[in-house]
């Protein structure tokens, strides 16, 4: 069985991979759908398995004040500190398996931008599943993103689970409705393509019925050019056009 602990901060620490595969410039697709949830800027926070990702400083700049990143390699983290410098102060670090987390506070809103497709067991889902749902503020926010089903089947050298939108939400359909999706072709930085899907759920209150979005899929091609939104892409048929 692999170490993840160990190959995880194998990987960070690798002075040939300053970029890896998921490397963004700008996290374009969550930033669009975390503007759409349009939560009160105070409200707390958590990006898992956010590693050296910029998502972090995006958060900052725009101004939300209870941030907290997750990661099972302290030399991801580490790299994100070094970057933000002084900045780093105003986010709270963890450096953990996110199956062992135990969270000491409620988020409005749980980011997971790759982290769940590694989990392979249905009993390491399930965890995950539980653990994000009472981790939760009241019809508190699940953004996730995953390979999709014909994106890659390894990442990092790591078997990992690839989903549609369909599959995503039957995993978190016991207590979560599916407001958005949307499917992207992320371009590396050596200019290959990795396609994702992205689901964005809302926790659901008890006792309702599920009511999940019936509206068409969205797709991007990254990274969107600064002054482009989801909303500018839509599903138009010219998305690669008007969007990359």
């Amino acid at each position: 069985m692999v170490d993840l602990k160990t190959h995880w901060e194998s990987v960070y620490s690798d002075p040939s991979k300053i970029k890896h595969t998921w490397t963004q410039a700008v996290p374009s697709v969550t930033l669009s759908l975390l503007k759409r949830i349009d939560i009160d800027k105070s409200l707390p926070i958590i990006d898992i398995g956010g590693g050296d990702s910029t998502l972090v400083d995006e958060l900052i700049e725009l101004g939300y004040t209870d941030i907290t990143v997750l990661d099972i390699s302290k030399e991801a983290i580490s790299r994100s500190q070094k970057r933000l410098g002084t900045k780093a102060d105003l986010v709270t670090w963890v450096a953990s398996n996110v199956l062992a987390f135990q969270p000491n506070k409620e988020y409005a809103v749980w980011i997971d931008r790759a982290t769940f497709h590694f989990l392979q067991t249905p009993e390491e889902i399930g965890t995950y599943s539980s653990l994000v749902k009472k981790s939760l503020i009241k019809n508190g926010f699940l953004i996730i993103a995953t390979f999709s089903e014909i994106g890659p089947a390894q990442c990092s050298g790591l078997p990992v689970k690839r989903y549609d939108k369909y599959a995503l939400t039957d995993v978190f359909k016991s207590n979560f409705d599916r407001k958005w999706s949307v499917f992207e072709e992320h371009v590396t930085p050596s200019s290959t393509i990795q396609q994702f899907i992205y689901c964005s759920f809302q926790l659901r209150p008890e006792g309702q019925l599920p009511n999940h979005s019936l509206e068409n899929d969205e797709f991007v091609l990254s990274d969107l050019s600064p002054n482009c939104s989801l909303d500018d892409c839509g599903s138009d048929e010219n998305w690669k056009t008007n969007c990359c």
